[in-house]
């Protein structure tokens, strides 16, 4: 975490995890690292341990009707997130608590913009076999998952939803207009990019790039993206058709 003043009102992440250690991890670097330090974003771990009880703090048990691995305890849970509602908008629209989770909704770019235009977001960070529901129910607790697979504990998933919610925040990127371009921004996977050198390796940057005729580039980009997205994901495909009242069956020219 940053000593530099964050700037008033600035979107916040609450962090319960037991690798609080892990903080700010990549987060630190590049242009999130920046924006931290600058104060345009703040960023609070909570170390779930110290929430634990006995000599060694232990905040699991084992799984009620049997089962292998351990299951974090919802009084233990329910003190950390306590704490980490101090000071936060009750309502879950203004500032939700997420909890990572394979069984959760996936998480896409819409809503990594709806996390973006929060106060901020508190993020539960599972270990073992997981969290008792009872105080996931409790606190009204969302459940997002990074994808179909299954990863030892949450706090890769919440660095990733972190830095894909951060860089939407105004005067993170320095081009806010960037994020308007790139892949899910309209259903479209992002065209493909190119740079200097124009020819490398007997492959030559596509001539319409080089034209300066800025709408002719920008018709050939839209083109390209329709025509990925087309080809690597139909589902997309079909919601970028349903948005625009497009038949995503049609043999159109891309």
């Amino acid at each position: 975490m940053s000593d530099v003043p964050s700037v008033k009102g600035a979107w916040e992440a609450k962090i319960v995890t037991l690798f609080p250690e892990a903080f700010p991890g990549t987060l630190g670097l590049s242009l999130t690292g920046k924006a931290l330090n600058e104060g345009l974003w703040r960023l609070t771990p909570i170390d779930l341990r110290t929430f634990g009880e006995g000599k060694h703090r232990n905040v699991d048990d084992t799984p009620a009707g049997g089962g292998a691995g351990m299951v974090l305890r919802p009084d233990i849970v329910d003190r950390a997130l306590r704490v980490a509602r101090g000071g936060t908008p009750t309502d879950p629209a203004d500032w939700p608590v997420i909890y990572l989770s394979p069984r959760g909704r996936p998480f896409d770019q819409a809503t990594a913009q709806r996390l973006s235009r929060t106060r901020g977001i508190t993020l539960l960070c599972g270990r073992f076999e997981g969290v008792d529901q009872r105080v996931l129910d409790a606190h009204q607790v969302e459940e997002i998952s990074l994808g179909d697979y299954v990863l030892t504990g949450g706090e890769i998933a919440a660095q990733a939803l972190i830095d894909a919610t951060v860089r939407l925040i105004p005067r993170v990127l320095g081009n806010q207009a960037s994020t308007e371009e790139e892949s899910f921004s309209d259903h479209l996977l992002e065209h493909p990019q190119y740079t200097k050198p124009a020819s490398w390796a007997g492959r030559d940057i596509p001539d319409i790039l080089l034209s300066g005729h800025h709408g002719k580039i920008a018709d050939w980009r839209r083109a390209m993206a329709e025509r990925l997205t087309k080809e690597r994901r139909p589902d997309l495909w079909r919601a970028f058709c349903a948005a625009h009242g497009r038949d995503p069956n049609e043999d159109r020219e891309l």
